[in-house]
C-alpha cells in the first residue's frame, strides 16, 4: 500500500484512503451520504472477489449509519457489457435471460453474506435516454468527437486524467488493453481515447442515437446512473481492477461535465488472489460464494472475508481463513449469556481509522475472551451469531 502520512483526525471522524490522494481523508460532511460501488456484469456466479467487495462497503455502509449519517449506496448492474454478450452468444442464450439468473444468483448469494440492500440498483439498460444526453453534451461541449457512427471520449478535454490512478500513460496504454480498452482502434485521435457510444454487434442489443444505432461505452453507464440516481458521488469505488481504465474514466467526464463533482474519495478493494493470481472471471481462477455456502455456514465465509483489511495488498485466499473464522466464531458464541455485553460503539471506534475490520474483529475476540458477550456488536458488523 502505497500512502502519505494523514492529517490527525478529531475522535469519531471517519477516516478513508482515497486511491487518488493516496492517503485517508475524512468522509464528506455531505448529507445524506452518497456511495456509489460498481455492481456485477451478470454473466457468471458471484465469486469471493466480489464477495470481499460488497462485504467491504456493507460494513462501511453499516458503519456511517452507526455514525449517525444518512447513507444512500448505489450499486449498478451493468448489463450492457462485452463480456455479457461474449458469453451469451457462446452459451446460446439470450442475453437478457443470461443476466436475470445471474442476478437471481448475485442476489442469493449476498443475502446468504449478510449484506444490506442498497438504496438503489439500477441497471445500465435504464440509462440510455440520460446517457445518449450526456454523449450529446460531451460532443458539444468540445469533450467528445464523432467518426463514423462512433463516438469517443476526449481524454485530453480533461485536465484532471490519470489523477485517480497515477499511472503513467504508457502504464495506461498496458492495463487499458488487458481491461477492454483498444489502443490499436485508428479512429481514435490517441490510443487512450475511451468509447461512448459504438454501432452493435449482430445479436447485441442496440437503441437509436444521432450517432448511428448502437451500444453505449461501459465508463459513461456509470457516470450516467450516479447523475441520474444521486446527482454525483461522494465516495466511490469497487474493486481494484476498476482503478484503471474504468474509475480513471469516470472521473474524467463528470469532471467536464456542467456543474460535474467528481468522488471526493476513491475507495478500493484489494484483488483478491488464488493459486498465485488475481481470481479473475476471464482465467478461471476463482471460487464461488453459492459452493462455499454449502459447506460452511454463510457467515463463517463473511467473517473469514472481513478477517483481511480490504486494502492489504494481494492477500490470498486460503482454506484456512473459513477454519479460522468458524473457529472464532465458536469462541464468540461460547461467550454468549455473559454478564455484560460488549458496547456496540466499543467494538466500532477501530473502523473509523480507514475502516479497520480487523482491529475491530479483535476487539470482540478480546471480550469474549474474558466472558463478555459480543453477540449485539457482532451484529452491528453483520455477523449475526
Amino acid at each position: 500500500m502505497t500512502t502519505t502520512e494523514s492529517p490527525a483526525a478529531p475522535a469519531g471522524t471517519v477516516m478513508l484512503h482515497d486511491t487518488a490522494q493516496a492517503r485517508s481523508v475524512p468522509v464528506p460532511d455531505t448529507e445524506p451520504i452518497r456511495v456509489y460501488t460498481c455492481g456485477i456484469t451478470p454473466y457468471d456466479a458471484t465469486h469471493l472477489g466480489h464477495a470481499a467487495t460488497y462485504v467491504t462497503y456493507d460494513v462501511l455502509q453499516r458503519h456511517l449509519l452507526h455514525r449517525g449519517r444518512e447513507v444512500r449506496l448505489v450499486r449498478n448492474i451493468t448489463d450492457v457489457d462485452d463480456d455479457l454478450f461474449a458469453r451469451s452468444k457462446r452459451d446460446g442464450i439470450h442475453y437478457l435471460d443470461l443476466a436475470f439468473g445471474q442476478k437471481r444468483r448475485f442476489d442469493d448469494d449476498l443475502d446468504a453474506l449478510g449484506v444490506l440492500d442498497p438504496w438503489s440498483e439500477p441497471r445500465a439498460t435504464s440509462a440510455i435516454p440520460d446517457i445518449r444526453g450526456l454523449i450529446h453534451q460531451l460532443l458539444g461541449d468540445g469533450a467528445a468527437y464523432q467518426v463514423d457512427d462512433w463516438v469517443y471520449f476526449d481524454r485530453s478535454s480533461a485536465e484532471t486524467f490519470g489523477s485517480v490512478s497515477g499511472y503513467t500513460r504508457v502504464d495506461m496504454r498496458t492495463i487499458g488493453e488487458r481491461r477492454g480498452e483498444d489502443p490499436h482502434d485508428l479512429r481514435k485521435r490517441h490510443p487512450l481515447d475511451s468509447v461512448l457510444w459504438k454501432p452493435s454487434q449482430p445479436g447485441e442489443p442496440e437503441w437509436e442515437s444521432p450517432w448511428g444505432r448502437g451500444r453505449p461505452g461501459w465508463h459513461i453507464e456509470c457516470v450516467a446512473l450516479a447523475l441520474r440516481e444521486m446527482g454525483g458521488v461522494d465516495i466511490q469505488g469497487g474493486g481494484c481492477d476498476l482503478v484503471y481504465p474504468h474509475h480513471e474514466f469516470c472521473a474524467a467526464i463528470t469532471s467536464v461535465l456542467p456543474g460535474g463533482d467528481r468522488a471526493s474519495i476513491w475507495m478500493h478493494q484489494a484483488c483478491v488472489h488464488l493459486r498465485g493470481e488475481p481470481m479473475s472471471k476471464s482465467t478461471g481462477n476463482l471460487i464461488f460464494v453459492h459452493e462455499l455456502v454449502q459447506q460452511y455456514e454463510a457467515v463463517a465465509v463473511r467473517t473469514a472475508v472481513m478477517s483481511q483489511h480490504y486494502r492489504t495488498p494481494e492477500w490470498t485466499w486460503e482454506d484456512r481463513l473459513l477454519s479460522e473464522a468458524t473457529a472464532r466464531l465458536d469462541r464468540w458464541r461460547q461467550a454468549m449469556g455473559g454478564s455484560t455485553e460488549l458496547a456496540v460503539e466499543e467494538a466500532h471506534a477501530p473502523l473509523d481509522d480507514d475502516l479497520d475490520v480487523p482491529g475491530a474483529l479483535a476487539v470482540l475476540d478480546d471480550a469474549a475472551a474474558r466472558g463478555i458477550d459480543v453477540t449485539t456488536a457482532a451484529a452491528a458488523f453483520g455477523i449475526r451469531l
